[in-house]
Formats: C-alpha cells, structure tokens, sequence
C-alpha cells in the first residue's frame, strides 16, 4: 500500500530541503526522496567543499607571505590529505545539520532512486512515487503535491568521457589526495576560474582554455578583463577563442596530450567544466504531461509543470544554477502550494558570485546588457587600492563598478571584483531591490577604513564626484 504525505520532495539539495522545510513549517506531512546524502551537489560535491579547499589554498598562500606582516613562519608546506580531512569533517558538520532540521520538522527521509509512475490504482493522476533502494526493494509514495528537484551533473566534453583518472570532472578532483604537477582546465567559466585560482595557489601549473573571447562570459567585459588580467598575473595560462580537438587528443598512462587549437599540450590530468547538465534522465517524466526540452523541465512562473500538482526548481529547469536559487525557487514553490500566490522570483536581483582570488560578484546588469536594453548608461568605478582597508589587507586588487540611467538614475547593475566581493555584493543587491540611485548610495556614510567604502565612492563616481580619486 502506497503511503500518503501532502508533499513530496524528490531530491535533497539546497532546493530540496529547504522546499520541505517550508512545507513543513505549513503543518504539510512531508517526505524527501535522495539517492545519495542530503546536502545535494552544493553540500557534498560543489559549493561547499570547494570554498573549503579555496580556504585552504588561501591560509597556503597567506602563511607564505607572512614575513610581509613580521610573522616568521619558516619553509610553509602544503598537505592535501590533511586538507582533504579538513574538508570532510565540514562537510559532514554541516550534512548531521541538516538531518536534524529533517527530524525537527518530522521530514520523512526515503533513501533511493525515485521514479514517477503514471496512472495507478493509487491514483487517477501520474505521480505517484516509487522508491528503490540500494538492496533493489522497492517502496510506493503517493503525495497530493510533488516537488521535483533533482539537480544537475556535470557535462562532458565531445569526445572525451570522463574517465575519472585523466579526463575529469570536479566531482574526480574534489577527491584527489595529491595534486598533480600540471592541468589543463577546459571551460573558463565560473567553475574553471574558481580551480584555476585554487590550483595555482597551490603551485600547480594550470592552462585555462575559454573557446570563447574571454573569461567569465556572463560577467561585465570590464571584469572578465580584470579576471584575466589577475589570473594570468599568478601564473595561470590563459587560451581564448580555442578549442579542444578530441580526435587529435592523446590519453596516455601517466598524461595527456591535449590539442587546442594548432597546439599539443601536455598535462598530468584534464579538468572539463563546460557546464552542467539537468538530471532529468530516467526519472519517469514520461509517464506524465510534463514538458521536456533539451533536457530541461518546463514552468512557470510559479514552477508548476503541465502536471499542476508536479512542481519543479533548481538546476533541473535550467534557470540560475546556483543553491541559493534553487532555495528560493523552493520557497516560491511552497507558497504556491499553500495558496499565497507569491510575487515571481526576480532573477535579475540575485547575486552571482565566482570564488577565486580576487573574488567576483555581480547582480542586475552588465553595461553591455543594459545598452542593449535600450538604456543611455552612465558608469562609476573605484579600484580597491585607493582604500586603506584594502591595502591592509594585502589585497588592494579590482575595482566596484556601478552603472545607472542617464535619465532616471536608476541603479541598473553593480559588479565587484576584489577582497571579499562575495560579502560586499549584498549591499548592491539591496539597492536594486529597493530601486535606489547611485546618488542615495552615496548619501550612506560607510565606516572608515573599510572595503564598503568602495561602494561610496564608486556610486559618487557616477556623477563624476569621487573623492578620493
């Protein structure tokens, strides 16, 4: 016999969890369906263990230069299983975190592979939930409402699979116990710039190849330059406008010889991160009406699929592929189900955020996107090494660029590269909810010495008025 629960959840990720949460907040009886552990990508294989080797190659890299601040630590070495065990003990911190939230909301958790059956005894409706666990023993689920979120796996490169040993993912390098001597990482993305930071802080030899004409695509032009520039100043080699022949490519014992472009490189290993992919395949979707392309899920504005009991967020519908998106998108699910009618999420208001060394973080739009919106923009930018703040913290890389209308001096976009941008962002986030002005920022006295003042005097920037510039 089938067992009942208001909302079911298949997927325990950032989306996931939280959507069950909220739900169960709501008094709804609610289940979760996760083959793996709760925490999803973001927990076990993404945002939080790579921050956490980030951390790492950081304390590194500061430990190296300490003598700058008069501590004299000697030869600094680098352990990577120690890292690794560090890594592990965080992510198994944060993992029993959320299995208490799950019994603190009396969460049911099934463990196994989910499928979506159609029509049933059970129901006149598809959605009913089989469960299959890891002896092969099966168990039925029937919720009134199904939230899919089952997130995304990385995408290989044409022609060549992964095979976890020389051509890998970010999933094979998070694991490894020693570093290699060289890489070659495919996709200057976000996930590319981040390991290539993280890498060559850790005195790896990392070869950066973008098919396109520069880093970070989605980024302001200004920077993408910026990025590059930096990167390319610790070491990293950078390739644009290249791409990688699969079929000239040699996958040796011990290396591989990779063509890009007219050239052969050798490397000890090959990281591919080209994006991600829905996991969508073998989840049953066509047992229902739900809508499919490329992969994708489709919604709408309330994440409801063509199933109007089914709802789907996160990676698997293909929007913003970050967690605390999907979490959002969660929320606005939950509400939905509960009768609110929430206002749409806004995805123009959410940051972004890329972790190397400076950090990035953006939200709203880029100046070219704001031209091609039709808007006469005007731009301010400070460079963080005219703050003392910044120079104390031996980071006094990147700038804070602002951009507004011309006409109505709406603020239209803000974006940071430099120390901590990933914290600052928060206040140009707020701005743009609160539709303020550039010139209202700058009304905002910021304490001194602090990084935030480059927010201050940026926003002057604007009109032409800086202070200290």
């Amino acid at each position: 016999m089938a067992r009942e629960f208001d909302v079911v959840v298949i997927g325990g990720g950032p989306g996931g969890y939280v959507a069950a949460i909220k739900a169960a907040q709501a008094g709804k009886s609610v289940a979760i369906v996760e083959s793996r552990k709760l925490g999803g990508t973001c927990l076990h294989r993404g945002c939080i263990p790579t921050k956490a080797l980030l951390k790492a190659a950081h304390v590194y890299q500061t430990a190296k230069q300490s003598a700058t601040y008069g501590v004299e630590t000697g030869d600094v070495t680098f352990n990577m299983e120690r890292a690794q065990t560090y890594k592990r003990d965080l992510v198994a911190g944060l993992e029993k975190g959320i299995e208490h939230l799950m019994k603190q909301g009396k969460i049911e958790v099934f463990r196994g592979k989910a499928s979506i059956l159609g029509p049933s005894i059970f129901s006149p409706q598809p959605g009913t939930v089989s469960v299959e666990d890891e002896s092969g023993e099966s168990e039925l689920i029937l919720p009134n409402q199904l939230i899919i979120a089952t997130g995304s796996i990385p995408r290989e490169l044409p022609g060549l699979p992964f095979d976890h040993k020389r051509i890998l993912n970010s999933d094979d390098l998070l694991n490894f116990e020693t570093l290699p001597e060289s890489i070659a990482i495919v996709g200057g993305g976000v996930i590319g710039v981040e390991w290539a930071s993280m890498l060559v802080d850790l005195d790896v030899n990392v070869t950066l190849i973008e098919v396109g004409n520069r880093l970070l695509p989605l980024e302001d032009k200004a920077v993408s330059r910026e990025v590059e520039r930096l990167l390319k100043k610790r070491g990293v080699r950078v390739k644009k406008s290249v791409t990688v022949d699969a079929e000239r490519t040699l996958i040796h014992e011990n290396a591989v010889e990779l063509a890009v472009g007219e050239e052969m490189l050798q490397v000890d290993c090959v990281l591919v991160s080209v994006g991600r992919v829905a996991n969508t395949e073998d989840l049953g979707l066509q047992n229902t009406s739900i809508v499919v392309e490329n992969g994708i899920i489709q919604v709408d504005s309330q994440y409801r699929t063509k199933e109007r009991h089914i709802f789907a967020i996160g990676d698997c519908i293909g929007k913003l592929q970050l967690a605390h998106v999907a979490s959002a998108e969660g929320v606005k699910a939950v509400e939905t189900i509960l009768g609110l009618e929430p206002t749409p999420l806004d995805y123009a208001l959410i940051p972004r955020c890329v972790y190397s060394v400076p950090e990035v973080a953006s939200v709203g739009l880029t100046e070219e996107a704001a031209k091609e919106a039709g808007h006469d923009v005007k731009t301010g930018t400070y460079r963080f090494n005219g703050l003392g703040k910044a120079r104390i913290e031996g980071q006094a890389d990147g700038f804070v660029k602002l951009i507004s209308d011309k006409e109505t001096d709406d603020l239209l976009g803000v974006h940071i590269v430099g120390p901590k941008a990933t914290e600052l962002i928060t206040e140009g986030g707020l701005a743009l909810v609160l539709n303020a002005t550039a010139w209202e920022m700058g009304q905002l006295v910021h304490p001194h010495p602090a990084l935030s003042e480059a927010f201050q005097e940026a926003a002057l920037a604007v009109d032409g008025l800086p202070i200290h510039a």
